[in-house]
């Protein structure tokens, strides 16, 4: 470019053209570029029983995945890996945002592993953004000692819109890791004060963690979730909040007395501790380990189990139908007309719905036939 500056008339000027800007994408990306090899279901089963994390995960990842073909292929790697599972201690966690779950989960995690030993794996469930289906999946940075350990496995998954606080998938996910060796199992909830019978119907022991100090108590004493909660802590006991942490258990203790005995036949206790400092840590895994030794001396362990299994499969029998059923190109196609005339006030919700369920029911050949 021929710049004024140039000209006979401001001799002791000059404007030099400059140099030439590089490309702001890196021209060697896709040289170095790697591509993965993808597994087959036999590499995958013979990594995940081996121990090997990086596979586990790979494996996670395909069960999560809503792609058919990989569904099919997670299906295969479940049920070869079904015979070498049931051999850990399953823990649900939950409690409402800010009790410190995270927190607390890494120094459970650090305790067990220091004094019993074997490895353990975090299923750390993140909600998911109504707006942008995303998940933020930052569980991880506050466990920041179990993240370092190399005998721990620390898995966050989105929640995806499931209800009752847990991932669709995290049962499978459990199936997965104790084939891989993990011997005890956190499952944490998203705490939003949802339904936990999700979460309750995986685990073999269900832990609410609960804060004082923080306004009414009695707002933590929800008939629903303290009645399936197998044990309940109050967390940040230290300071000078000790004294409202033991005036609040002593009202848990005293709110668990007007409810119906458990089917276990176990009392919940309630305990206090301090995720931060680590105090009350080894209590807390007393009463769980108290809890596993009572269940299983009068026969109430497999009974649960048991009964979680065919939990499952109802459940797993009512997304299936709900899926079959959206993805039917006919459904599909008459979804928006069935919106627009509800909508519109032409139909009330109850009678689109059933209209569209005797055409789904017509597209199989008709209620109960084949």
């Amino acid at each position: 470019m021929d710049h004024p500056e140039n000209s006979s008339e401001y001799a002791g000027l000059q404007v030099n053209s400059g140099v030439e800007q590089p490309s702001i994408i890196n021209p060697y990306l896709k040289r170095h570029r790697v591509h993965r090899r993808e597994l087959s279901v036999g590499e995958m089963v013979e990594g995940i029983l081996k121990g090997d994390v990086t596979i586990l995960s790979q494996a996670v990842t395909l069960i999560e995945s809503v792609n058919p073909d990989h569904q099919a292929r997670a299906q295969e790697v479940i049920n070869k890996c079904l015979p070498y599972s049931g051999h850990s201690v399953r823990i649900g966690i939950s409690g409402v945002p800010g009790a410190g779950k995270s927190t607390s989960i890494d120094e459970f995690g650090m305790h067990v592993l220091r004094e019993k030993g074997g490895r353990l794996a975090v299923l750390a469930i993140d909600p998911s953004s109504e707006r942008t289906k995303g998940s933020i999946l930052g569980d991880k940075t506050r466990m920041e000692k179990l993240a370092q350990h190399r005998d721990s496995f620390i898995r966050p998954s989105p929640s995806a819109g499931s209800l009752g606080g847990v991932a669709r998938k995290t049962r499978e996910t459990i199936i997965l890791c104790e084939a891989a060796g993990f011997d005890k199992i956190f499952v944490e909830t998203v705490g939003v004060g949802q339904s936990e019978t999700a979460c309750h119907s995986m685990v073999d022991f269900f832990l609410l963690i609960q804060v004082a100090g923080t306004g009414d108590e009695l707002q933590g004493i929800k008939r629903g979730i303290m009645e399936i909660s197998d044990g309940i802590v109050i967390n940040k006991c230290d300071g000078d909040n000790v004294d409202r942490c033991q005036m609040a258990a002593t009202n848990f203790r005293n709110a668990l007395h007007f409810f119906p005995m458990p089917e276990s036949g176990w009392t919940p206790k309630v305990l206090c501790y301090s995720g931060f400092y680590g105090t009350g840590v080894k209590e807390v895994w007393d009463m769980i380990y108290q809890y596993i030794d009572f269940v299983k001396a009068n026969g109430y362990f497999d009974y649960r189990r048991n009964e979680q299994a065919k939990y499952w499969m109802y459940e797993s029998i009512n997304e299936h139908l709900r899926l079959n059923f959206y993805n039917n190109p006919q459904i599909k196609a008459q979804l928006p007309a069935a919106e627009q005339a509800v909508l519109a006030g032409q139909k009330t919700s109850f009678v689109a719905a059933q209209n569209l369920l005797d055409e789904y029911f017509n597209i199989l050949g008709g209620p109960g036939q084949s």
